[in-house]
């Protein structure tokens, strides 16, 4: 292989061309990296307030007008003082906090609905720890130039435009009512401006709120380009999270001595060893009354064949050799698996033999 050829494989390899593994999105959220639109959330509070001004707009009207003619019709012919003043300003003020709740509510349930279906619900507080890194003056300068910050320029100069023409369109509809305003009284001046305003206000909400759609596509679109991985990123999040693999040596190690001790402790219950007799050992147990057919109770090779022949002479089982039934066994069961069924006559002539060398029937 060239070095040419190496080195291509290598660059190959550092290109961030895969998608983010689920735990590379989990740390990302975790330091709060999201795919998410500040548009999308200004907009929509934007939208939700004139919303709300067009469904409590009559209500609110007619409470305010009344409370004014309260003032002046009620509250003056009773005598001002310093007192009734500030029990009044309280009065008053708690009653207009109530009137403008069904709007303040509204506009924040709108606004919280916005951002948890953008990022869903999330509580970090990795964003407020100060970065010394963001003091860097070449890299904010960078920044100025970057891709990104000539995208944001362009969706400002877009919002300012299309906003202008919207002004424009709005105002140049309603001219000929504005050349007539003179010759309306107050209350339907008000009415005018007042429904001028809506309407005004309803097309500049839907139109940021359709350009913060397309804004939320675009983020989400420069969210996953950014936590892209290479190769060789997921090769190494992966061996980080299996561990280091001398430790999990050492954990196998340690398993397979405790499966080992505990197989070891089954070789004294066994009604017979039956070995190859160095290479492999089979240890079987049959109780008549719970079994249907012998088990393997134990199972070894090489040095576990030995170790178990040791076990069953310390513990006075008989080891029997029978190379070609401790080696068919071996291989074609596993231990607490009872006996294949087309070894049962063989296995039946040992323990037969066993029984009989033992001087018990079973």
């Amino acid at each position: 292989m060239s070095y040419r050829y190496r080195l291509d494989l290598q660059l190959f390899a550092g290109e961030k061309t895969e998608k983010a593994t689920p735990k590379k999105r989990q740390d990302t959220r975790k330091k709060g990296q999201v795919a998410k639109s500040q548009e999308l959330s200004g907009s929509v509070v934007l939208l939700a307030s004139f919303l709300s001004l067009l469904m409590f707009g009559g209500l609110i009207k007619e409470r305010l007008v009344g409370l004014f003619k309260d003032v002046f019709l009620n509250r003056l012919n009773s005598g001002v003082s310093i007192g009734n003043v500030m029990n009044m300003a309280m009065e008053y003020v708690i009653q207009i906090l109530i009137l403008m709740a069904p709007l303040f509510i509204t506009t924040i349930v709108l606004a919280l609905v916005a951002n948890v279906a953008q990022v869903g619900f999330m509580l970090t507080g990795e964003m407020l720890k100060p970065k010394f890194s963001k003091l860097n003056p070449i890299k904010g300068f960078k920044n100025i130039f970057s891709v990104r910050s000539l995208v944001e320029c362009l969706k400002s100069i877009f919002k300012v435009t299309v906003i202008g023409l919207l002004v424009y369109q709005t105002l140049s509809g309603a001219l000929p009512k504005i050349g007539k305003l003179s010759e309306m009284n107050l209350e339907k001046t008000f009415h005018f401006a007042a429904n001028l305003t809506m309407n005004l206000g309803l097309k500049i909400g839907a139109a940021l709120f359709a350009m913060a759609i397309l804004d939320y596509l675009y983020q989400r679109y420069e969210f996953e380009k950014s936590i892209r991985m290479s190769k060789q990123d997921i090769k190494d999040e992966y061996k980080k999270m299996e561990g280091d693999p001398l430790v999990k040596g050492k954990i196998r190690e340690r398993q397979r001595r405790m499966a080992m001790q505990r197989m070891m402790q089954e070789v004294p219950k066994a009604d017979v060893v039956i070995t190859n007799p160095t290479h492999f050992a089979v240890a079987l147990k049959y109780e008549g009354s719970k079994m249907e057919a012998p088990q393997i109770i134990a199972k070894g090779q090489d040095f576990v064949a030995l170790r178990m022949k040791e076990v069953a002479k310390e513990h006075g089982v008989i080891t029997m050799e029978n190379k070609p039934l401790a080696r068919a066994l071996y291989h074609r069961a596993e231990i607490g698996d009872s006996i294949p069924a087309d070894l049962f006559q063989a296995v039946a002539e040992v323990l037969a033999y066993v029984y009989k060398l033992k001087g018990k029937v079973k």
